[in-house]
């Protein structure tokens, strides 16, 4: 479980595709203080670390099933040596919920539309897939690449998020560009109330 507050930005360091795609990443993050099995969310895909190092730098190695990738911008976009990726640790009993709930389990992929400065705030407009438009709401939470944000209007498929100068600079939203695809994951009492109302009107 996660909450979308992005706390450190990585970078792919290396990728071997055997089996499954392993992936090492560069982080900040204190690896003494991570265990082998433990979640770590990487552009909002929940993964798990399966080896650590400090040589020459912190890093963890995850493995990515096909699944994931046919789910996520990993194999769309293409992960690659130096892509930067927003991380967070799982949530810890008792830590600050900043954001909202979040699982790490990548619901789709939402596209980059429209781009537009706003003062000193960018304006993203993201088209999301047909079948999860329905779970965006104005004024609601999604997490887009691992990041908790809060929907400002809807259009149809079409949904805007404002992003002020802090989350730009403390996420890789700073490098947004136009068709940019991103990992998208629905507010999960979203997802229950569209459920219900589903059962309500059989």
């Amino acid at each position: 479980m996660f909450t979308g507050i992005v706390t450190d930005i990585g970078k792919v360091l290396e990728l071997e595709q055997k089996g499954d795609l392993r992936a090492r990443i560069g982080t900040r993050y204190d690896v003494g203080g991570i265990d082998i099995g433990a979640s770590i969310a990487c552009d909002g895909v929940c993964l798990t670390v399966i080896a650590l190092g400090s040589t020459p730098q912190n890093w963890f190695d995850v493995q990515i099933s096909a699944e994931s990738i046919s789910k996520t911008n990993i194999g769309r976009n293409g992960w690659h040596s130096g892509k930067r990726l927003n991380l967070e640790r799982a949530l810890k009993v008792g830590d600050e919920l900043g954001g909202h709930i979040v699982s790490g389990h990548v619901d789709g992929v939402a596209e980059v539309v429209a781009l537009h400065p706003d003062g000193d705030s960018l304006r993203v407009t993201f088209r999301a897939p047909d079948s999860l438009a329905k779970f965006i709401a104005p004024k609601g939470s999604v997490a887009l690449n691992g990041t908790s944000l809060t929907v400002n209007e809807v259009n149809g498929a079409e949904f805007g998020i404002n992003f002020i100068p802090h989350t730009q600079s403390a996420t890789t939203w700073g490098d947004v560009a136009l068709g940019d695809l991103v990992n998208l994951e629905v507010d999960t009492m979203a997802r229950y109330v569209a459920r219900l109302r589903e059962w309500g009107s059989e």
